[in-house]
């Protein structure tokens, strides 16, 4: 600011000189612009410098002459963001708009509209309205989660809406003691994770899968939906089978196991708290083994998706019911917990 007050004082001090001595002065002052302008390629320019010129661009009709560090394009476009901050103050002195949706709201929105691909945004208006929060169906539109597709129900969300009348099947495979192939068809009900039905093998056909079905599913129990993949061991006398008992069949993808997660998993707790630990002598021994297994696991083991119950259902034992003994299952590898009267 100094520097503009002098400039100021000079200013005032030229009225007072002589035209032969400012002349000198603007021919010395426009040497030393060359100059400048041949040393520095792009001067430092402070606001104040901008303030100043676009002054003097409204009130010197000859600015353009005289201007040399910049452009005079620049001095313009000064002037419009000049104007543009100006209105922007003052736009922010008054009320403000609509107040902004809680970020909380926002999340709702995105989680409402991504669990349930068919509503519009009426349908998640009037929901929300339900649970005291009232926004504009705009408001709505703004926050969902948009389909890059017709919306339809994903594969998750089948397998839950029909848990009840799904099945799912999957093959095992153990080998024994003398490196012979055992295949194992185990039957899993979605619903309570509980196993109905499984059966050994050395040879797996058609006929012996399709007669599964037949002693997994007796009298009228057959599911709705029959959940498997693509192997080639469901031949044409499976498929037909499944179709006289009005079974119909839900294939999984080629190559996509997560779309049978729930026959995936027990296939990997089979192994892990099971198979793994002991040694397969024939199709007899593992049927005993896998026996004592499936019993525990219907009956005792606790899961995390059943609210740590059991497919069966296990009743909770209070502490007046006695002390708490341990019983060994499946030859000692679990052990299941009771409260005994003493």
């Amino acid at each position: 600011m100094r520097e503009y007050i002098l400039l100021f004082l000079r200013s005032v001090a030229s009225f007072f000189k002589s035209k032969s001595t400012l002349h000198a002065e603007n021919l010395a002052l426009r040497h030393q612009l060359c100059v400048l302008g041949r040393s520095v390629k792009r001067p430092r320019i402070q606001p104040v410098d901008r303030v100043l010129w676009s002054v003097l661009a409204r009130i010197w009709s000859d600015w353009k002459s005289a201007l040399v560090f910049v452009k005079p394009d620049t001095v313009i476009r000064w002037q419009r963001k000049r104007f543009k901050e100006h209105w922007t103050k003052l736009s922010k002195r008054g009320k403000p708009g609509r107040p902004r949706t809680p970020e909380e709201v926002q999340e709702l929105i995105r989680t409402m509209s991504r669990m349930n691909p068919t509503w519009g945004s009426p349908h998640i208006v009037g929901e929300l309205a339900k649970l005291g929060i009232h926004v504009w169906p705009s408001t709505v539109r703004e926050y969902m989660v948009k389909a890059d597709k017709p919306p339809s129900q994903t594969w998750r969300t089948f397998l839950k809406n029909h848990a009840r009348e799904i099945v799912s099947i999957d093959f095992l495979v153990v080998p024994t003691v003398r490196f012979k192939m055992l295949y194992v068809l185990v039957f899993l009900s979605i619903e309570r994770r509980r196993v109905i039905h499984f059966n050994v093998t050395a040879h797996p056909t058609a006929e012996w899968t399709a007669q599964q079905v037949v002693e997994a599913f007796p009298w009228d129990s057959a599911p709705k939906y029959l959940l498997r993949d693509r192997d080639g061991i469901y031949g044409d006398c499976f498929r037909h089978r499944v179709k006289n008992m009005g079974i119909k069949e839900v294939l999984t993808a080629y190559h996509c196991p997560w779309q049978n997660p729930y026959s995936e998993r027990i296939n990997g707790s089979i192994r892990r708290e099971c198979l793994d630990h002991v040694i397969v002598f024939g199709e007899d021994h593992l049927k005993r083994i896998l026996k004592a297994y499936f019993q525990y696991y219907n009956e005792y083991r606790t899961h995390l998706s059943l609210e740590m119950d059991s497919p069966v259902g296990r009743p909770v034992q209070e502490p007046e019911q006695g002390k708490i003994v341990s019983i060994p299952q499946v030859g000692g590898l679990h052990h299941r917990y009771e409260r005994q009267a003493a």
